[in-house]
């Protein structure tokens, strides 16, 4: 048996190496471009599909005395007013001991995809008048309106939804808000108007603004192109408009299921998608983050003990005293990588490198758009 399984040992490892050869084969035959393919729906929105904030004043019930109540008149009007509608009339004076009374702010979110009248989603409330704790709290009845502008500038305040319903506080260091789980009924719905057949059955999509540039929108519209060429005849349906927009006209054999059309546009792979140098570097936690290429113009930096040099080295620079780092011999601005790497390698603290980079973006050294947190 040994020796049986001896002679059979390299046929095997024969047979395992010819098959690590194929996969191998076959991975170096796949091309490199399409483990770098980004799908259009990571960064692009279609037009149309928007968020629509709802907003109203509701009065909560049912606090442990810790309500606006009592002397906070706007409360009381606010009792006296939903207890005249139920047919109860009461005086504000009559109501000065209600303290387990809240006026509260209502806000709710129609998400970007839609929503039919009669769909519940959740509502969030907040005490401004001076409520300490809305634990135990319930909701009355109250309207939520969103704000639409209408041809003329004119403001149309419609109530699309009603708010009601038992308040959860989410963080019980901040008592004062809470949220109602499908809380608000829509007396309306919401359609994603995402094709405008006014202007010949176009859709729209928007770059993010970390990818929005010249070249990732007139790369959008090629590839969009190419991939419709079969469908249309070679003939172009997406042009750039501008840096973070693209319209497409939507094909006559499409535009009976536009949905679908959308999902085909939104699945297209782009290669290695522009993404905007930025440099973003938060004190505190001490992280830094940096996308895309940044470059930096040759300079000196002199930080405690420490010189770098960015550039070429010149005859007489401080080489026999504290840290000298040149970071390569060219004239060509070089990577913030490079930089960050060297001064990781000399152990220089989180806290003074990002002192650094602070100081190159002030110099104007630095060709990124920087962001601090």
């Amino acid at each position: 048996m040994h020796s049986t399984s001896a002679r059979q040992s390299p046929r095997r490892m024969l047979r395992a190496a010819a098959i690590a050869a194929c996969l191998a084969g076959m991975l170096l035959a796949r091309p490199e471009t399409a483990a770098a393919r980004v799908r259009l729906e990571s960064i692009c929105t279609v037009y149309g599909q928007h968020e629509v904030h709802l907003h109203g004043i509701g009065l909560v019930v049912g606090l442990n005395g810790t309500g606006d109540g009592g002397r906070n008149r706007p409360a009381m009007r606010a009792l006296s007013s939903a207890l005249k509608l139920m047919n109860t009339p009461a005086a504000i004076d009559e109501l000065r001991d209600a303290d387990n009374v809240a006026v509260v702010l209502i806000e709710a979110t129609i998400p970007r995809t839609g929503i039919r009248a009669g769909q519940q989603i959740d509502c969030y409330v907040s005490s401004f008048m001076g409520a300490q704790d809305l634990r135990g709290g319930r909701l009355l009845a109250a309207p939520l309106e969103t704000s639409q502008i209408e041809a003329g500038g004119r403001r149309n305040d419609v109530a699309v939804g009603l708010a009601s319903g038992a308040i959860q506080i989410e963080d019980p260091v901040v008592p004062t808000t809470g949220v109602i789980k499908s809380g608000v009924s829509l007396l309306q719905g919401f359609e994603s108007a995402f094709i405008d057949r006014r202007r010949g059955n176009i859709i729209t999509l928007l770059l993010d603004p970390s990818h929005s540039s010249f070249h990732s929108s007139s790369e959008v519209a090629r590839v969009v192109n190419e991939e419709f060429s079969f469908e249309t005849g070679g003939r172009r349906i997406a042009r750039a408009i501008s840096p973070g927009e693209v319209q497409i006209q939507v094909p006559p054999e499409h535009q009976e299921a536009p949905v679908e059309f959308v999902a085909e546009v939104l699945s297209v792979g782009i290669d290695n998608p522009h993404t905007q140098a930025r440099v973003i570097v938060n004190e505190r936690t001490g992280t830094i983050v940096v996308t895309g290429e940044v470059q930096i113009s040759p300079v000196v930096i002199s930080h405690r003990n420490l010189t770098v040099q960015v550039g070429p080295v010149l005859p007489g620079d401080p080489g026999e005293t504290g840290r000298f780092v040149p970071i390569q011999d060219s004239q060509a601005p070089q990577q913030l990588q490079e930089l960050v790497k060297a001064l990781n390698q000399l152990r220089v603290p989180t806290t003074d490198i990002i002192r650094i980079i602070r100081e190159l973006h002030r110099s104007g050294k630095l060709h990124a758009a920087y962001e601090e947190q």
